[in-house]
C-alpha cells in the first residue's frame, strides 16, 4: 500500500523530492544519518531540527584533535579560535547572501537574544513607533516593552491588500498596513530628543510564520522603507525613519533571506533550526549604519579597549561585533555550526526547500480530501488563503491543523499529541509562541481569549478546548531528512485515528461498541455479586501505597490518602512521570502507634512520621489543579531523607486540615474533576476503582495484540499498575462504565465518570529499573477513547453524612464487602 502511494507521490513531486542531484539522496541520508530514529517519525522541524551523525562525528574530531582557547588573548590556541569564529561569522553572511562590507554578524545566545539586543538599543523616543505584524513570535511582540517603556508607540497590524478598485498594475502597490489599536504606556521614561531631531521607527515581522508557515514577501522591507507614508495609508505614525527587523529564526531553514535585494537592518538566526546542533546559539546579522544608531549601555570583558576601576572611564572597542558580543563567545559551539553549513552547502538550501515543500504539500492534499462517512471534510488547514495573495511567498513546509469529528466538535490538538506520541509520531500542538497568529486564524477574540484566561488556561497546559472552540492547533513541519514515509505514517495515522468510516466507526467511538453497550441494557447484566477485593492507601503523592483489609473514610476519602507531597526546591510539585525514584518508596501507616512508615532502597533508615506532630505551622499555600492548599512542612532531617531517596533536594509537604480553595469559578476546572469537594493531593478526584474483569479485558488484548505481531515482549499488567484505591470483582468488563453511584457496606459513593489515563500506566520496574513502553496506553487507545480521553476505571466521590464534621472518621470499608452499583 505504501509502495503504491509513493509511486504515485514520485510522480508528481519526484523532480522536487530527495535530492537527486546531491551526492547521497534522501533514503541513504536518512539511513545512514539518523538510525537513531528507529522507525519513529520526527515532525517537529519548526520547533527543532535534527543533527545529523556525521556532523556530530565531525564536531567530535575537532573538539579532540584540536586545542581551542579564549579568544581574549593573542596566544596560538586563541588565534586559531578567532580564526574560526570569524570564518562562521562569514558562513553566516553567505547564507543570507550579505555582503560583508555592509553587514556584520553578531554571535548571541540564540535567536530571542539576537531580537532582545534590538529592543534594549535602539533608539526609541516618545516620537518612536515599534509596528510589528500580529504573526510573530513572543520574543518579538516583547520588543515593544522597551520601545513602551521609553514613551514610543507600539502598533500591532496586519498585511493587507488593497481593495481592487484602488489595485495598481504593480503587486508592491497593492500591499498595505492594517492597524490594531496604538498602545502607549502612562508613565513612560521619555528621553529628550535626538538635537537633529531624528525620530526612528522599527518594524517587525517574520520571514516565515512560524505557526502557518506563511511566508511573508520580503518586498515588504523595501515597501515599508522606500514608501511608509502610502503603505500606512497616511498615519501619524508613518513619519520618520523606518528601520525593518527581520524574524528569520524559522525560515532560514529552507529560505534564507537575500540582503543583497532586500536590506533589513536586522536578522535574527537561530542555529538549530538550521541544522539541529549547537542549541544556545544565535546570531543577529546587523546592517552596519544601522548599528551606529543603536544605544549600548553595559559594558563587559571582551567590549571595552580600555577601562578604569575607580573613575568614570571607559574607552570601547570600535568594531561592531566586539562591541555588542559581551564576555567570552560560546567560541567552541560557534566553531561547531561550520559542520553544519557543511550540510546546507552539499544539499543547498533550495534543494531542501523544494524537498521539504513537496512533502508538505502532499501532507496539505491528503489532509485536505478526508472525509467522514457522512462526507464532512474532517480537517481545517490553516494559512491556505495567502497562497494568493501579493504580500505572501507561500508557505513553508509546515502544515498546521484542527481537526473535527462527525458532529461539528473539535478534536482536542492535546488529544492529537497524546495518541501521535503512542504511535511514534512527534509533532507540536498549542500556539507555538505566536498568540497573535494564533488567535488570528482560530478566530479567538480578546473576549474569547480573557474567558481562556480566567478558565485558567496558559500555554503548554491540557486546555484545548474552550467554549466550544480550540486554543491552539496541531503543526506537523519538515526537515532536510524527512522522507515520504514520514508524511505517509502521519496521514494514515489521522485516518485510522480521527476519521469516521463505516469499517471504524466503533474504533472512533469504542465505549458505545456493542460488546459493552450490550452490559449496560437493562436485564442484560447477569445476576452477579460484585465485591470490594482490594483497597490501597497511598499516603505520599506518586509513591507506593500499601494494602489494607480495612480502612476509615473521612471528608476527603480514603483516610490520609495523598494527605503528603514532594516539591522540587524551586516549586515543582513531583511525581513519577519526572521523578521516577518515587516508585521506589514503600509507605504504610499504623493506626494503632500513629506512624507513617517510609522506607526506601538508597536509604539505610527507615524513616517514621508521626501522624500528629513533627510539623510546622503553615509554611505556605500551594495550588494544585484548580485547588489552593495552605500546608504544613517538616523539619530539615525529613526533608532531607526524601532528598537522599529521589536523588534531588526536595521537601515534605502536608496538606493542612483546613479546606481548600477553588482557584476558578468558572465550569473548566481543567484536570481536577471534583473542585467542589475537600481533596487531598489527588488529580481528578478522591477515589478510583478498577475492576479486575475489565484488567482482565485489557491483558486478553495486549495478548492478542503482540500474536498479531505487534513489537515488544509480551506484557501483562495488574490492576496496581493503575493506583486504584478500590479494586472489585465480579460482572462484565467495563460495566463499570454505566454506573451513576453505588453503595459499599453502608457507605454511598457517586460516580464522577471515567478516569483519563496518561503516560504514567506505561511506567514499568523491573529489577529496579525504568522499563519504556508505550503500553498499555496505546491498546486502550484503541478502544478506550472517547472525547479526547482515554477512560479505564472510574472516579469516585464519598457521599459523607450531614452531620459528620471534617475531621471526623464517618465510616469503614472492608475488603469482602458487597458493592451494590446503581445506573441511571
Amino acid at each position: 500500500m505504501m509502495n503504491t502511494a509513493k509511486e504515485e507521490f514520485l510522480k508528481e513531486f519526484g523532480e522536487s523530492y530527495g535530492y537527486p542531484n546531491a551526492p547521497n539522496n534522501i533514503d541513504h541520508i536518512r539511513a545512514t544519518e539518523f538510525k537513531r530514529l528507529d522507525g519513529n517519525v520526527y515532525l517537529d522541524h519548526a520547533g527543532a531540527t535534527l543533527y545529523s551523525e556525521t556532523q556530530m562525528e565531525a564536531i567530535f574530531k575537532d573538539l579532540t584533535t584540536s586545542v581551542y582557547g579564549n579568544p581574549h588573548s593573542q596566544s596560538s590556541s586563541s588565534l586559531a579560535t578567532s580564526d574560526i569564529v570569524e570564518d562562521a561569522r562569514l558562513q553566516v553572511l553567505k547564507l543570507c547572501n550579505a555582503c560583508p562590507k555592509e553587514y556584520k554578524c553578531i554571535f548571541t545566545s540564540g535567536a530571542t537574544a539576537a531580537l532582545k539586543l534590538v529592543g534594549e538599543t535602539f533608539p526609541w523616543s516618545s516620537q518612536s513607533t515599534y509596528m510589528y505584524t500580529v504573526e510573530n513570535h513572543n520574543s518579538v511582540l516583547g520588543i515593544r516593552e522597551y520601545a513602551l517603556d521609553n514613551g514610543a508607540a507600539a502598533i500591532a497590524v496586519d498585511i493587507v491588500e488593497a481593495a481592487e478598485s484602488d489595485k495598481c498594475v504593480s503587486a508592491k502597490s497593492s500591499i498595505r498596513v492594517s492597524q490594531h489599536p496604538v498602545q502607549k504606556r502612562n508613565g513612560a521614561r521619555v528621553w529628550e530628543e535626538e538635537a537633529n531631531g531624528q525620530i526612528y521607527n522599527l518594524f517587525a515581522f517574520p520571514s516565515e510564520c512560524n505557526f502557518s508557515g506563511v511566508k511573508f514577501n520580503l518586498d515588504l522591507i523595501d515597501i515599508i522603507k522606500e514608501d511608509s507614508e502610502r503603505v500606512l495609508e497616511g498615519s501619524q505614525h508613518s513619519r520618520g525613519n523606518w528601520m525593518i527587523l527581520l524574524d528569520a529564526a524559522k525560515g532560514c531553514s529552507t529560505d534564507p533571506p537575500n540582503l543583497s535585494k532586500h536590506k533589513a537592518d536586522f536578522v535574527a538566526i537561530s542555529f538549530y533550526k538550521l541544522f539541529g546542533y549547537p542549541t544556545g546559539l544565535g546570531a543577529l546579522i546587523v546592517r552596519n549604519e544601522a548599528a551606529k544608531l543603536l544605544k549600548k549601555t553595559y559594558f563587559s570583558g571582551g567590549t571595552v579597549a580600555a577601562s578604569i576601576a575607580d573613575i568614570d572611564f571607559v574607552k570601547r572597542r570600535e568594531g561592531i561585533e566586539e562591541s555588542f558580543e559581551d564576555g567570552t563567545l560560546s567560541f567552541l559551539n560557534i566553531g561547531s555550526i561550520r559542520h553544519g553549513f557543511d550540510i546546507l552547502n552539499n544539499l543547498t538550501t533550495f534543494s531542501i526547500s523544494r524537498h521539504t515543500s513537496s512533502l508538505a504539500r502532499y501532507t496539505r492534499n491528503r489532509l485536505l480530501a478526508l472525509r467522514h462517512t457522512d462526507g464532512e471534510e474532517i480537517c481545517e488547514i490553516y494559512g491556505l488563503d495567502y497562497l494568493k495573495v501579493s504580500y505572501s511567498s507561500g508557505l513553508g513546509p509546515v502544515v498546521t491543523f484542527n481537526l473535527k469529528r462527525p458532529d461539528g466538535s473539535w478534536v482536542g490538538h492535546r488529544e492529537v499529541e497524546k495518541l501521535a506520541s503512542l504511535s511514534g509520531i512527534q509533532l507540536r500542538t498549542g500556539c507555538f509562541c505566536n498568540p497573535g497568529a494564533c488567535s488570528k486564524y482560530l478566530g479567538l477574540s480578546h473576549s474569547d481569549l480573557l474567558s481562556n484566561i480566567e478558565a485558567g488556561h496558559v500555554c503548554w497546559d491540557d486546555y484545548d478546548i474552550l467554549h466550544g472552540k480550540p486554543t491552539g492547533a496541531v503543526r506537523v513541519s519538515f526537515g532536510y531528512m524527512s522522507t515520504f514515509e514520514d508524511a505517509w505514517k502521519f496521514t494514515n495515522f489521522i485516518v485510522s485515528s480521527f476519521v469516521a468510516l463505516p469499517s471504524n466507526t466503533s474504533q472512533l467511538y469504542p465505549l458505545k461498541s456493542s460488546s459493552i453497550q450490550s452490559a449496560m441494557e437493562a436485564g442484560h447484566e447477569r445476576i452477579r455479586k460484585h465485591r470490594l477485593t482490594s483497597i490501597v492507601v497511598y499516603p505520599i503523592k506518586s509513591c507506593g501505597g500499601f494494602r489494607v483489609d480495612s480502612w476509615p473514610l473521612s471528608s476527603t476519602g480514603l483516610l490520609y490518602d495523598r494527605e503528603w507531597l514532594l516539591k522540587s526546591l524551586n516549586g515543582e510539585i513531583l511525581t513519577q512521570k519526572k521523578v521516577a525514584e518515587m516508585y521506589f518508596i514503600s509507605t504504610k501507616i499504623d493506626l494503632k502507634t500513629g506512624m507513617l512508615h517510609v522506607e526506601s532502597p538508597r536509604c539505610k533508615e527507615k524513616l517514621l512520621i508521626e501522624l500528629k506532630s513533627n510539623l510546622f505551622s503553615v509554611v505556605e499555600e500551594i495550588n494544585v489543579h484548580a485547588q489552593r492548599y495552605e500546608v504544613l512542612g517538616y523539619d530539615n532531617e525529613i526533608d532531607n531523607w526524601f532528598s537522599n531517596a529521589i536523588g534531588r533536594p526536595c521537601y515534605l509537604l502536608r496538606s493542612s486540615s483546613r479546606s481548600c480553595i477553588r482557584l476558578n469559578r468558572s465550569k473548566h476546572t481543567g484536570i481536577c474533576r471534583d473542585v467542589n469537594t475537600r481533596l487531598n493531593f489527588v488529580n481528578e478526584a478522591q477515589l478510583l476503582l478498577i475492576s479486575e474483569e475489565s484488567v482482565s479485558n485489557l491483558n486478553h488484548r495486549l495478548k492478542s495484540s503482540k500474536e498479531e505481531g505487534s513489537i515488544g515482549s509480551p506484557m501483562e499488567v495488574n490492576s496496581m499498575r493503575f493506583r486504584p484505591n478500590l479494586v472489585i470483582s465480579g460482572g462484565d468488563p467495563y460495566v463499570e462504565d454505566s454506573w451513576s453511584s453505588l453503595k459499599i457496606g453502608s457507605n454511598h459513593f457517586t460516580s464522577l465518570g471515567g478516569c483519563n489515563r496518561c503516560r504514567m500506566i506505561n511506567m514499568n520496574f523491573e529489577a529496579g529499573e525504568l522499563q519504556k513502553s508505550n503500553e498499555p496506553l496505546a491498546t486502550l487507545a484503541a478502544y478506550r477513547r472517547h472525547k479526547g480521553k482515554i477512560l479505564f476505571g472510574i472516579l469516585l466521590r464519598y457521599e459523607r453524612g450531614d452531620n459528620s464534621t471534617v475531621e471526623e472518621i464517618s465510616s469503614w470499608l472492608k475488603v469482602g464487602q458487597e458493592v451494590y452499583p446503581k445506573v441511571d
